[in-house]
């Protein structure tokens, strides 16, 4: 099985939807992606998408995926919420290289 094939097993068991959305312009840094608990909910940036060369786009996906899957993680006492916001955003990378090297 693929990493983005196991991602996706895991956001369909735990009933997170993935939807492309325009997250805005979040200069100096790219918002790839947002996590919102209320759905739950993975919102991928479309403004990035559309700008991706076609052979990038997996990636990119899974990878974002991955990362704000450990924000729901975080969310649902599967993994332990750092204090600071950069501890966590590091920790969520982290998350997502692990997965793409699977």
């Amino acid at each position: 099985m693929s990493r983005a094939a196991k991602l996706l097993a895991i956001v369909r068991e735990e009933n997170i939807a993935i939807e492309c959305a325009d997250l805005g312009a979040w200069s100096p840094h790219e918002l790839r992606a947002e996590y919102d608990p209320s759905g739950p909910a993975i919102r991928l940036n479309s403004r990035v998408l559309t700008h991706l060369p076609p052979e990038e786009v997996q990636r990119f996906i899974t990878q974002a995926v991955a990362h704000e899957l450990y924000h729901h993680f975080e969310r649902t006492g599967m993994q332990t919420r750092l204090l600071s916001r950069r501890e966590r955003e590091a920790a969520a990378e982290a998350f997502a290289r692990a997965a793409m090297e699977e």
